[in-house]
């Protein structure tokens, strides 16, 4: 279990234990997350070298910037889910003392890619129905939905049912949600100030000559891209050890016998007493 005892913890030890798991497998995670983002950044920064124009100004339509456009969508949708999945599968397989590298994560996350897709796709749309009418029940949609994607990858249920699931496992326990999300929020604010923030800066006191912010706009890209990078796994760890908390308080025996599937098993119903 490399030290990782499965007890009910409080939410300062689920923070602890994030931070803990990070530093102790960085590259694992830096890589899970940095391959996908890679992809993202090339066709982001392709977007923005063949503008002919000020990349800032609304520009006419093409079938360059379409394909261009389109692939940035693909790009974007595929690096959120290949770097999330993968995560949370490579925290899950340490969390139950399992060996896991960069290249299985991923796979993984590609043998489950319809579903999880789907998974993704109706948690968008519960939250943003629940914040059109407004934002606070969209917040507290969002935290009782926080552990969807771990449900769906961890026990292999449908987009429909992973919604339920989490929300049914995160009865009682919206407030700790939202206290994961918050901190990763300004853990995301802090990182995009320090790594983006300076060329975004560039970028427009640079307007009046195109050349010269469409460098500063590619060195922004890549500052956004380390930042997402560093911080992305802190989310996704915390999500994860949050979820198997959150089945240790709720269902702690299930989780024993995922543990050590050869420890004592409970009685099937035909090996029950009878009085016949």
């Amino acid at each position: 279990m490399s030290g990782l005892d499965l007890r009910p913890l409080s939410l300062g030890e689920i923070l602890d234990r994030t931070f803990t798991l990070y530093r102790g497998h960085f590259v694992l995670f830096l890589g899970i997350v940095g391959i996908p983002h890679l992809l993202l950044l090339a066709v982001s920064l392709t977007q923005i070298l063949m503008s002919t124009t000020n990349p800032l100004t609304p520009s006419t339509f093409s079938v360059t910037s379409a394909i261009t456009g389109l692939a940035l969508v693909v790009a974007s949708i595929a690096a959120y889910l290949f770097s999330q999945g993968g995560a949370i599968l490579a925290v899950s397989q340490i969390y139950l003392g399992r060996p896991v590298s960069i290249a299985e994560a991923l796979g993984r996350v590609w043998d489950h890619f319809g579903f999880l897709l789907g998974v993704v796709i109706l948690n968008g749309l519960a939250i943003m129905g629940a914040t059109i009418l407004l934002v606070i029940p969209g917040i507290y949609v969002g935290c009782r939905l926080l552990v969807c994607v771990p449900v769906a990858l961890v026990e292999e249920k449908s987009p429909r049912d992973s919604l339920s699931r989490s929300w049914q496992l995160t009865s009682g326990f919206a407030g700790r949600a939202f206290m994961i999300a918050l901190l990763y929020f300004c853990i995301a604010v802090a990182a995009g100030l320090l790594f983006s923030a300076p060329f975004t800066i560039g970028v427009f006191v640079n307007l009046k000559d195109p050349s010269v912010s469409r460098i500063w706009l590619v060195l922004n890209q890549i500052g956004s891209t380390i930042a997402e990078v560093i911080v992305s796994p802190i989310l996704m760890i915390a999500t994860s050890i949050f979820y198997y908390d959150l089945r240790v308080r709720k269902e702690a025996f299930d989780l024993q016998l995922l543990l050590d599937p050869s420890g004592p098993q409970p009685a099937s119903p035909g090996s029950l007493p009878s009085i016949l």
